[in-house]
C-alpha cells in the first residue's frame, strides 16, 4: 500500500521496540523514514529492514533530551529529504520501577523528566517549526495507559511524565489546530518489547499478573498493533483527529472487573 507514498516520517526511539515496528510500518505504506535512537548497531539494523522493503531511510544519532541533538536531527531529515510529514516522538525511559514516591532519587527524576518530558516538548520544537515552513504536518507523541491512571507498580516519575504528555499534546493541538498540523498521542498498554519482555528470566509470572489484571483481551499488546493505530492517526483518514489520546491497550480503560 502507499499510504504515505512521496512522504517523509520520522521517528525518535526507532532502534527497537514500538519504534521499529512504527517505522517498519511507515515504511511498509510509502514513506521515506528518519530513525532518530542513542544506540547506533541497532538503528542501523532497522535502516537495512527499511531499505529491504523498498524504502529509503536515514539513522540520525540522537538524546532527544539535548536541544543541540534534536536540532541536528530535524536539520539531517531536511537536509536528506527536504521536509517532515509525519513526526512519531516515541523515545523514553522506564526509570525507577516498584519504587515510593520519597523514595525516588532527585537524579533518577531529572534522568526520567529530561527524556521522556522534556525530550518529547524538544522534539515538537524543531518539528513543529520545519512542518510550519510547508504547511502541514502530523505528531503522534507516545504516552502511555500511565498518563491518565496512577501507576501501582511504583513508578511515579514515568506516570508523571505520560500526564505531561498528554497535557503537551493537547495543548499543542490547539496551538497549531489553524495551522495545518494535527498533533496527537497514542496511550499504549503493556505492550511487549524490551521494557516489557515475558521471557526475561523471572518475568512470565509477573507479566501474567499484569495482563490480567491491566488487558481486558488477557493478553500483552504486540509493538505493531500500536505501530498501526500511529501510522492511522498520521494518515488523511484521521484528518479531522486532533488533540486525541489513543488508548491501544486491550481494553484496560474501559473494563469494570
Amino acid at each position: 500500500m502507499d499510504t504515505f507514498k512521496g512522504k517523509v516520517a520520522l521517528v525518535t526511539g526507532g532502534s527497537s521496540g514500538l519504534g521499529a515496528a512504527t517505522a517498519l510500518h511507515f515504511a511498509s505504506e510509502g514513506a521515506k523514514v528518519v530513525i532518530a535512537a542513542r544506540r547506533s548497531e541497532q538503528s542501523e539494523s532497522v535502516l537495512r529492514q527499511i531499505e529491504a522493503l523498498g524504502s529509503e531511510g536515514l539513522y540520525v544519532q540522537t538524546d532527544v533530551s539535548r536541544s543541540a541533538d534534536v536540532q541536528v536531527m530535524v536539520d539531517a531529515a531536511l537536509a536528506r529529504f527536504g521536509r517532515i510529514d509525519c513526526a512519531v516522538n516515541n523515545a523514553g525511559v522506564t526509570g525507577p520501577v516498584r519504587t515510593p514516591v520519597a523514595s525516588v532519587e532527585e537524579e533518577q527524576w531529572d534522568s526520567l523528566m529530561n527524556v521522556n518530558l522534556k525530550g518529547v516538548w524538544l522534539c515538537m520544537k524543531y518539528e513543529i517549526q520545519a512542518m510550519l515552513n510547508h504547511g502541514s504536518g502530523t505528531i503522534v507523541n507516545v504516552a502511555s495507559i500511565y498518563g491518565y491512571k496512577p501507576s501501582d507498580i511504583g513508578h511515579a516519575p514515568y506516570s508523571a511524565s505520560k500526564f505531561g504528555v498528554i497535557g503537551l499534546t493537547k495543548s499543542a493541538a490547539v496551538d497549531y489546530a489553524q495551522s495545518g498540523l494535527r498533533v496527537n498521542a497514542v496511550a499504549p498498554g503493556f505492550t511487549r518489547s524490551e521494557m516489557v519482555n515475558p521471557e526475561a528470566p523471572g518475568a512470565a509470572e509477573v507479566y501474567k499478573a499484569l495482563t490480567a489484571r491491566y488487558s481486558a483481551m488477557n493478553r500483552l499488546g504486540e509493538a505493531e498493533e500500536t505501530a498501526k493505530a500511529i501510522c492511522w492517526l498520521c494518515s488523511d483518514a484521521a484528518s479531522f483527529v486532533n488533540g486525541a489520546v489513543l488508548a491501544v491497550d486491550g481494553g484496560d480503560t474501559s473494563r469494570i472487573y
